[in-house]
């Protein structure tokens, strides 16, 4: 299998976007909106919950993906990792339920995140928030969409005030190093990092910020939708995400609109050097 092979075709891509859909469906007979799911509910190894509807989307996605793509590794969150993946050039990263808290409650943002990953770099991306009804689907040089609508270019916001989501921690940090003319007004909680990403990609918010141990399965998708769109994410030291590597937990993230993605870098460490001089 090549790089070229895997891009795009509709031979390749339709029978991708229907094992997506089919997998949602999955996920969205254990949901219910405003209550909490009826799915079995387990804790794994430090705290997160797993449910399974995760279990048997994770299965379903497993079996479907590697028929469909078979040279290709696997790496999900819901299955042990394989450290053979790391002599493999092509890799499916998958979060079968990204935001499980979310669709434990019965929150709407909750989505599958799936994404192919050759050499490092996510070729194909998608993100699907069945309850939403949205379809968000990216192609490494062949641009990003939602709903079979093309997305961006993004813009730099022409106001003084910025759509940020993240934690309120980082969000204040950014605040702080920001100038004064500007603000930044947080968005309600999105339990999903990759609905995080899709909405900037889509133009909801303007930023978004991820705190410590996101894992690949959380952004792989998201980061080409954004890079798609004219987007940017990076750590704290402005160097390319490299996926598919021994240690797939990343540090904090900073994503936005490529040229605005400088500046609030900037802001974020300006806010750690200035002393803070609250009462």
């Amino acid at each position: 299998m090549t790089h070229s092979s895997l891009l795009p075709s509709d031979t390749f891509l339709h029978p991708l976007r229907e094992i997506v859909r089919r997998a949602g469906d999955i996920a969205a007979s254990f949901f219910r909106l405003g209550e909490r799911t009826p799915a079995r509910l387990w804790t794994k190894n430090g705290g997160s919950p797993v449910t399974e509807a995760d279990i048997a989307v994770d299965g379903f996605l497993r079996r479907e993906l590697t028929m469909l793509v078979p040279e290709a590794a696997w790496l999900s969150e819901e299955t042990a990792d394989n450290k053979e993946r790391l002599g493999n050039p092509h890799v499916w990263i998958v979060d079968p339920i990204d935001g499980t808290r979310g669709f434990l409650s019965g929150h709407p943002d909750w989505c599958l995140s799936v994404a192919l990953v050759t050499e490092g770099a996510p070729v194909i991306g998608i993100v699907y928030a069945p309850t939403r009804g949205l379809y968000y689907e990216a192609i490494q040089g062949q641009g990003a969409f939602c709903n079979g609508e093309r997305l961006g270019p993004l813009s730099v916001p022409d106001r003084k005030w910025l759509r940020v989501a993240g934690p309120k921690f980082l969000v204040d940090r950014l605040q702080a190093g920001l100038d004064a003319t500007t603000e930044c007004s947080r968005v309600p909680a999105i339990p999903s990092l990759a609905m995080r990403l899709a909405r900037l990609a889509d133009a909801s918010i303007d930023a978004a910020l991820v705190s410590t141990d996101a894992s690949d399965w959380d952004i792989a998708a998201g980061q080409l939708l954004l890079a798609e769109t004219g987007g940017r994410m990076t750590g704290r030291d402005g160097a390319q995400i490299r996926f598919n590597q021994p240690n797939i937990v990343h540090g904090e993230l900073i994503a936005a609109e490529a040229s605005a993605h400088a500046r609030l870098l900037v802001a974020m460490e300006r806010a750690e050097l200035e002393p803070d001089n609250s009462p």
